[in-house]
């Protein structure tokens, strides 16, 4: 067995989730830590859809587990959204240990970023951010639970729902998610921003935030900011118009919460998993329609995942190019690196390989479910958003195993396994070019 020592970032980044991911299926099949029995398959299912932030659930979470259990998924959720290096920061600035280059560059492949230097700023910025985030969450959210669920409960409710949004986790404490409160403006307002603001990435937050002007933003934060407008914008365009006379979802809502309902339904998709609307009741083509929303996800260095908005547009950018026949891909004024294209390439065909194979098992495995409920689930779960048709808990042992994977692997980023297992190609040797027919 290799030593710990011995393994890259990459190698390392994935033991340290594995063995938080083995601690926490252990915690949850503790007697107590539950009401009535529950399998080791679905402990591990919800240790890893709260580790990874997805929020898909083979058990209701309100009723299933007790406060402990409740207590261990949102620290489990907190640990996957922030990252597990970003408290491991944290814990040996308290002890007064010195941060090395190795643990630099593994909170550097944790928080997905280009270079290692301010990466220990960064951690703790991002927590202390997080932390006044949620709490005013709270704050803002037991206005509406307190009233209704006493002092206690409405905190609680309100701290756990604060956690599982803004680290775009998905996991309610109502068999319902949020239906109940679809015309709610407070509901909808507080844990929209919260998931927008997680899942926009926590580099474009502290670039905006320094930033005197939008001229000054980077071009990741402006690509990131003009990104999340537009998808948000039409999804929410499209969802009110296509479910507008639908009595299961919108028609026989007023106008209002028709319009509270499609927005916070628009911007869900987005890695978040909270719905608002009976998902399974959606009209195919919406349904479709967030199946593509979940692919592209949220942004990179976020709580969310996907393939990440800014490696969509550079996709959409680079095929626009080769059709004017450019050389060059920009925007904003400035022209993205040949490199990105590459890697954004890479990571959303490895993407589809990954969606594609896990679906080639699952129509095996699950044959009385539809396509387009495996199809839904299958993303969902690589996007680690957590949005379902209904059919998680009636899945087989296979099928549940096979989004435990897909959870895992979505939450990593599929580039991380490749470079976790592929060697490093240091030959010098260059073939002659030739030319090959394409489309």
């Amino acid at each position: 067995m290799r030593k710990i020592g011995s393994l890259n970032p990459p190698q390392l980044l994935i033991a340290v989730f594995l063995i938080s991911i083995v601690i926490g299926s252990w915690l949850l099949k503790l007697p107590f830590s539950h009401n009535g029995s529950l399998s080791w398959l679905d402990a591990l299912f919800t240790a890893v859809s709260a580790m990874t932030v997805t929020g898909l659930a083979v058990v209701d979470t309100g009723t299933t587990y007790t406060l402990f259990g409740e207590i261990v998924i949102m620290g489990l959720i907190q640990l996957g959204g922030l990252g597990i290096m970003t408290f491991a920061v944290l814990f040996f600035l308290l002890l007064g240990k010195k941060i090395g280059f190795k643990e630099r560059l593994i909170i550097q492949q944790s928080l997905n970023q280009n270079a290692a230097g301010g990466i220990i700023r960064l951690a703790i910025q991002l927590t202390i951010f997080a932390l006044i985030i949620e709490t005013f969450a709270v704050i803002m959210l037991s206005t509406v639970w307190v009233p209704e669920l006493g002092l206690w409960e409405g905190l609680y409710f309100s701290l756990f729902h604060a956690v599982s949004a803004f680290n775009n986790a998905g996991f309610g404490l109502r068999p319902d998610s949020l239906m109940a409160y679809a015309g709610n403006p407070t509901v909808n307002l507080v844990i929209s921003a919260l998931f927008i603001l997680g899942g926009i990435g926590f580099t474009v937050l502290i670039d905006a935030w320094y930033s005197r002007s939008v001229r000054q933003w980077s071009l990741h934060t402006k690509m990131m900011v003009f990104g999340t407008l537009v998808i948000n914008s039409v999804a929410m365009l499209y969802i009110f118009l296509n479910e507008f006379s639908n009595p299961l979802t919108l028609g026989a809502l007023p106008l209002d919460d028709k319009l509270w309902a499609s927005y916070f339904q628009a911007v869900s998709p987005r890695t978040a998993g909270f719905n608002s609307l009976d998902i399974a009741s959606l009209d195919d083509s919406t349904i479709l329609f967030i199946i593509v929303l979940m692919f592209i996800g949220a942004g990179s260095a976020s709580t969310g995942g996907g393939i990440k908005v800014t490696t969509f547009l550079i996709i959409v950018l680079a095929t626009i190019s080769f059709f004017k026949r450019k050389a060059e891909i920009n925007i904003f004024n400035r022209e993205i690196r040949q490199e990105l294209v590459f890697k954004s390439l890479a990571i959303a065909m490895s993407s589809v390989l990954l969606v594609v194979g896990a679906l080639l098992i699952l129509t095996h495995s699950e044959q009385g479910m539809s396509f387009i409920e495996l199809v839904f689930e299958t993303v969902s779960a690589f996007g680690t958003v957590g949005l379902s048709m209904g059919i998680t808990g009636d899945l087989s042992v296979i099928g549940k195993t096979v989004l435990i994977i897909v959870m895992f692997v979505g939450k990593i980023g599929p580039l991380t396994l490749a470079f976790s297992i592929a060697k490093p190609d240091h030959s010098k040797i260059k073939y002659p070019k030739s030319d090959v027919l394409a489309g």
